[in-house]
């Protein structure tokens, strides 16, 4: 019974997983070390948005033959999908030092070695997980270990701190703290990823070929809001802990690795290496995912296609890992320059991939009987308010601020 919902679920926590990287649980934390329960509103918001467009994206994934790149292209406009798949990799290749150094950082804190040797390590083995002979299975058992890994320990430290239910509960009423717009900022951004969800429909059908079976709507939504609601509990449980724990102690971290120091002194070496765990499959599960999502869709974009099984898609999956080692250990952490380009990017990429989802997803001509409902469409329209909303707030901060 439970291999056959974890199946059910696989995209869905595939999505997740490769969404809450080590980027997330920084945030994640600041958010509760700063701002203590205050900001928890904000983690039903941003995932509320999130399940709304990974549940479009899952639909058409069981209902469409083609890729969601390759219906844009044929349906609205060859270059904004071929600029997408492009996009998409050089976001995933910028970022992707970020996740080689978090397994580095984690691996070597937990056992006082050198990071940049587990940074190598594990992009070798990401790479070799490449050429099993169904990486997408590989994939999906891999990710729901790391998942399943991240929850008990993120649990568990919960279980060592001591909560205050009241102000807790307060956090769910929304309020905008001095100075907190930032996170707010960063964190929906991150959490509400449009990538992800546009990626969610490419695991369906990647899930359907493998099994060789289709996936009904009803189950393919259900996968999804399942996996957002994951990624929620996750994203809960990192920062209720910094909240407990650093908010009370006056303790400001900078990083998720700073947040796994600071219990260290407050509750033992059991309590950070359960954190350093939870770092390691945040990261190890994002180097993976990113690079699949990055490979894949340059794939799709260039004419290549996107399965996984394809071998020039793997290359491709393959080069993002390797530039993601080779600036991790060059320079010890993800330069300044790289996180601009990536930003700048992003900003203006974003936008076109949630116009492009809606405007599938609503399409009778595409989707027929499965096209949006009023529901959808209502909440799809706001989600499309908030990323625009998002994108004038970053390019004021980049670049009139």
């Amino acid at each position: 019974m439970m291999k056959k919902i974890l199946h059910v679920l696989g995209p869905g926590i595939i999505t997740a997983a490769l969404v809450f990287g080590p980027s997330k649980m920084t945030i994640t934390s600041k958010m509760g070390a700063d701002y203590a329960y205050s900001l928890m509103w904000i983690v039903v918001v941003a995932l509320f948005f999130m399940g709304i467009y990974t549940a479009m994206c899952s639909r058409i994934g069981a209902t469409q033959s083609k890729s969601l790149l390759s219906l844009i292209k044929e349906n609205f406009s060859k270059p904004i999908g071929i600029a997408i798949g492009i996009g998409v990799f050089l976001v995933a290749t910028s970022f992707q030092a970020g996740n080689s150094i978090g397994v580095g950082i984690a691996i070597g804190e937990a056992t006082g070695t050198a990071p940049y040797i587990w940074v190598i390590s594990f992009t070798v083995i990401g790479i070799s997980l490449l050429f099993f002979p169904s990486f997408y299975k590989v994939m999906e058992k891999l990710m729901i270990g790391l998942v399943l890994l991240m929850l008990a320990c993120f649990i568990l430290t919960l279980f060592l701190v001591d909560i205050d239910f009241e102000q807790f509960s307060s956090g769910f009423i929304p309020s905008i703290p001095k100075g907190s717009m930032g996170l707010i900022i960063a964190f929906t951004a991150s959490c509400f990823s449009l990538v992800g969800a546009f990626y969610q429909s490419y695991l369906i059908q990647e899930r359907k070929k493998v099994l060789q079976q289709n996936i009904s709507i009803p189950k393919a939504e259900r996968g999804a809001f399942v996996g957002v609601s994951i990624l929620g509990l996750m994203s809960a449980a990192v920062m209720i802990c910094a909240a407990a724990v650093l908010f009370p102690n006056g303790i400001h971290v900078g990083s998720a690795a700073e947040m796994g120091k600071a219990l260290e002194p407050l509750f033992g070496r059991y309590a950070s290496s359960l954190f350093f765990i939870g770092l390691f499959g945040a990261s190890f599960s994002s180097l993976v995912g990113n690079s699949t999502v990055g490979g894949a869709l340059l794939g799709d974009a260039l004419g290549f296609g996107s399965s996984l099984s394809s071998k020039k898609v793997k290359v491709l999956i393959s080069i993002v890992m390797v530039l993601g080692c080779i600036v991790a250990v060059t320079f010890g952490k993800l330069p300044l320059e790289l996180i601009v380009i990536a930003q700048s990017i992003t900003i203006f990429l974003v936008p076109f991939i949630g116009i492009s989802i809606f405007a599938i997803a609503n399409s009778k001509k595409v989707m027929g009987e499965h096209a949006n409902n009023w529901f959808y469409k209502l909440t799809g329209g706001l989600g499309l308010v908030v990323i625009f909303t998002l994108m004038i707030s970053n390019v004021y901060d980049m670049f009139l601020k």
